[in-house]
């Protein structure tokens, strides 16, 4: 949403500049909201200036073959998939979710 409303401004280049002085990108929960094509292709250049030059971190309990429907382009999620596995890591979890392990509503 950030990204779009600063397209919609004519600020894009700003928000992009900022966003990539950080050292560390996190992208929470991908694929938990649908991204539209536009939300997509922001998504992507700001993950395509990442590539090689910060460390971004990804959580999604999407499996890489379902990215094609969070991006709604099958190619542009391969080009995603491919920068991340590049000199990515992955880490995947199983067993209880913490959450409900330490719920109070037992």
């Amino acid at each position: 949403m950030r990204l779009r409303k600063a397209k919609h401004d004519n600020r894009l280049d700003t928000e992009l500049k900022t966003i990539g002085k950080a050292e560390l990108l996190i992208i929470d929960e991908l694929g938990y909201l649908p991204i539209d094509i536009e939300g997509a292709r922001l998504l992507f250049q700001v993950i395509a200036d990442s590539y090689e030059t910060r460390s971004v971190v990804f959580t999604s309990n999407l499996e890489f073959s379902r990215w094609g429907d969070v991006f709604g382009d099958g190619d542009m999620a391969a080009a995603v998939i491919d920068r991340i596995v590049h000199h990515g890591r992955i880490v995947r979890f199983h067993g209880e979710s913490y959450r409900n392990t330490h719920s109070l509503m037992k």
